[in-house]
């Protein structure tokens, strides 16, 4: 690694994050059995927690030789974030999936998924609203096939 490398925005934050997370999930994973053998139900995920943790470790340790990313406040850094891992395409998706996940309650799943669907290819690919709408309705005949046919499972 060169030390003339700069840090990106939140790049610390995320690390410290991640190592934290990593405990929580080792203190967790040791409650489930602690680690009475290899076999215990615990095992797994304490190897999955000590693998994050070490990855986490090694980031922190690779970040101490870069520099500080350009920035001008704290402010101007939650700009530069939002702008490179939050843009707007990003946004209005996840408002879509959230939406989504929240019209499943009050009307069926299929009228849901057809309107998710229809609405998210309609806006990540431009606006083609027939084809949106045949891609859609292809879809939700293949999951209700599926489901039904193959599954024995009747979605609400």
């Amino acid at each position: 690694m060169n030390k003339t490398d700069k840090m990106l925005v939140g790049e610390r934050t995320f690390c410290v994050l991640l190592l934290a997370f990593s405990l929580v999930i080792l203190y967790l994973a040791y409650q489930i059995a602690g680690f009475s053998s290899i076999n215990s139900p615990g095992a797994f995920p304490l190897g999955v927690a000590l693998v994050m943790i070490i990855s986490a470790a090694k980031i922190c340790v690779d970040l101490i030789g870069k520099a500080r990313p350009d920035c001008n406040g704290w402010l101007d850094a939650m700009q530069q974030f939002r702008r490179q891992h939050f843009p707007k395409r990003t946004l209005i998706f996840a408002a879509l999936a959230v939406a989504y996940l929240a019209a499943i309650q009050w009307i069926s799943f299929y009228a849901s998924t057809f309107c998710f669907l229809v609405l998210s290819i309609v806006y990540l690919r431009g606006g083609r609203i027939a084809g949106a709408l045949l891609v859609a309705a292809l879809l939700l005949l293949l999951i209700y096939l599926l489901f039904t046919l193959a599954f024995s499972v009747y979605l609400p």
